[in-house]
């Protein structure tokens, strides 16, 4: 069975979430016939974050341990696999202390976690994997017996909510969906989740650009979609706002509170009025007409004909007979509304709304 794919991702997206909290090597070579470990983890006595903030993928990382990650569930030869693969990191570990004439207790010796979209009864059944007597590990955690050092995660099993979010990311069709859907929702000052978005976005652009897709690839195609466009748009947004603010600091100096206050509303027009409107307009009148000053209220009162007419000139070239008749009705709206039309209607439509 390919893994490979899913692995590259799971592994960047389990090390940017484990970083903060320890030292992470992904592909790490062990001994033996054994090919490689996905993830290797060990904690860091001071983390830069809280564990708790990883819910229960945090709480897997309070110790050293291996974390292998399955896009379909693994059958029991690769789950002796991944065994094999704990037996030999436990062996290197245990070489190395000898030689340094240490101890190393059993608590200190890592766990495996491996990590599957879902696991049959027999697969359970077959390595006596059982649900924790302890309540803070929950539904869908099933422990080998104890000195195995390994449990079967299985994620359509996990309770739906945030201390399972950054696991469920890692499931398949509705469980992944939604986990996707919650990422996004996000605030967008959580820490993790602008890297997590261009991870997903990355991992749907390399299955996108395969020339024969299966099904299934067609369905992670469509669950990381949504990462994948808000992702874009958030790029998208940010590199329009740095060219703006740019493009201010080029023109007035420096970007003072009242012009920071104004760039998001600048950033709602078209990029092609947004341009004229930056190359035109004085300081005076990018605050007029997007700061957050007092009065958006009311009209436009002394000088607003003139006002009016200067950001006419500069979306529409000129003023003919036409327009210039129309702007004592404009004049007639309070301030707010007015920005709104004259930013965003065409000279027609302004006509049409105006014109006597």
């Amino acid at each position: 069975m390919t893994r490979q794919p899913h692995d590259q991702f799971a592994k960047q997206y389990l090390e940017e979430l484990l970083a903060p909290l320890g030292t992470v090597e992904t592909s790490r070579d062990v001994p033996s016939e054994v090919r490689q470990v996905d993830v290797y983890f060990i904690p860091t006595p001071s983390p830069s974050t809280e564990t708790s903030n990883l819910g229960l993928l945090g709480q897997m990382a309070t110790t050293a341990c291996l974390f292998e990650p399955f896009r379909n569930a693994p059958t029991p030869v690769e789950v002796r696999t991944c065994m094999s693969k704990l037996n030999s990191v436990e062996a290197e570990l245990l070489r190395k202390a000898r030689r340094e004439r240490r101890s190393l207790p059993e608590a200190d010796l890592p766990r495996l976690w491996i990590l599957s979209p879902s696991c049959s009864r027999r697969l359970l059944n077959g390595f006596c994997a059982k649900l924790s007597q302890d309540e803070n590990w929950g539904e869908g955690v099933y422990f080998l017996p104890e000195f195995q050092r390994t449990a079967l995660v299985a994620i359509n099993q996990l309770p739906l909510n945030q201390d399972t979010l950054w696991l469920r990311v890692l499931g398949k069709r509705r469980t992944q969906q939604q986990a996707i859907d919650e990422l996004v929702g996000l605030a967008q000052e959580n820490p993790r989740r602008r890297n997590i978005l261009e991870i997903l976005a990355n991992w749907r652009i390399n299955v996108s650009s395969s020339e024969t897709l299966s099904n299934a690839d067609r369905e992670l195609i469509m669950n990381l979609s949504p990462a994948y466009f808000k992702w874009r748009e958030e790029t998208l947004q940010e590199g329009r706002r740095q060219m703006v603010e740019n493009f201010l600091r080029v023109r007035f100096g420096e970007i003072d509170a009242a012009l920071e206050s104004a760039i998001a509303p600048m950033l709602q027009l078209p990029p092609q009025v947004l341009t004229r409107l930056l190359f035109n307009l004085s300081k005076e009148e990018l605050l007029l007409w997007f700061g957050e000053g007092s009065g958006r209220d009311q009209r436009l009162g002394e000088g607003g004909r003139e006002k009016v007419e200067n950001l006419l000139r500069v979306r529409f070239g000129e003023i003919d007979v036409e327009l210039a008749g129309a702007i004592a009705a404009m004049l007639e709206l309070p301030h707010q509304e007015l920005t709104l039309l004259l930013l965003t209607l065409s000279r027609e439509e302004l006509l049409e709304r105006f014109a006597g």
